[in-house]
């Protein structure tokens, strides 16, 4: 028969593994606790970012917009009057999605629209918009105010600098599993499509792309590259996502 001694040792043993388990365990938890606090963090950036980003928009059109309007206040008064009741009408539209990075691509051009009457009134008859719009893919989900931009830089740089009639064309078809957004003009090219999406350019283009990097990441593609209608042509794919079509703007 063994000693005592010999006798507690397996004792001792287990209760040694045991307190190996609790002690590893909790480190385990507290892994797991500073993996889940370093995630909420992450995302808490990001949607800091998106933020960001959108906010930069609205000044920036806002500040192109006034600077038109005051063109025309004593030249053509009635016409700068009905812009500046447009762009109430867009900004209201806007703040109502303004807690949204995505809504419908529906809801999308709605917006659009507010900002393509403001233009047409400034432009008049210079300006022709063509849409070609796959109706099946309205509902899908895009990044709130992602297309202003483009149809501003469009405009700016394709139709703003020349005297001829500007055609502006805006598309959006699915591809597979993803959406394809472009919009092109035919304005003449003064300049590459590098110094285009660079930043003295503001914060149109390079916005756009920074913001799809935030949302999409490399599931998302942006290009600018020579047009059909002779200018350049800026596309945009993102995965289709389908979402409820939201209620028109009254």
């Amino acid at each position: 028969m063994g000693s005592p001694g010999m006798r507690v040792a397996p004792d001792v043993l287990i209760y040694l593994m045991a307190m190996s388990a609790c002690v590893a365990f909790a480190h385990f938890r507290k892994s797991q606790e500073r993996d889940r606090r370093a995630i909420e963090l992450e995302a808490s950036l990001a949607q800091a970012r998106l933020q960001a980003l959108r906010m930069q928009i609205n000044p920036h059109f806002l500040f192109n917009t006034l600077n038109a309007i005051s063109t025309l206040v004593h030249t053509c008064p009635q016409t700068a009057d009905e812009m500046i009741t447009d762009l109430s009408e867009l900004f209201r539209a806007s703040l109502e999605s303004s807690a949204d990075h995505e809504i419908s691509l529906a809801r999308e051009l709605e917006l659009l629209q507010r900002y393509l009457d403001i233009e047409q009134r400034r432009f008049g008859e210079r300006l022709k918009v063509e849409q070609d719009i796959e109706p099946g893919i309205l509902p899908a989900r895009v990044p709130t105010l992602i297309l202003q931009p483009l149809v501003e830089n469009a405009i700016r740089h394709g139709i703003e600098r020349h005297t001829e009639i500007g055609i502006i064309a805006i598309h959006a078809v699915r591809e597979g599993n993803q959406i394809k957004l472009s919009v092109a003009n035919n304005g003449k090219k003064t300049f590459d499509a590098a110094i285009l999406v660079g930043n003295r350019h503001g914060i149109g283009l390079a916005n756009t792309r920074a913001r799809l990097q935030q949302l999409y990441g490399a599931e998302q593609s942006f290009t600018v590259s020579d047009g059909e209608l002779g200018g350049w042509t800026v596309e945009i794919k993102i995965p289709f996502c389908p979402a409820p079509t939201t209620k028109a703007i009254s």
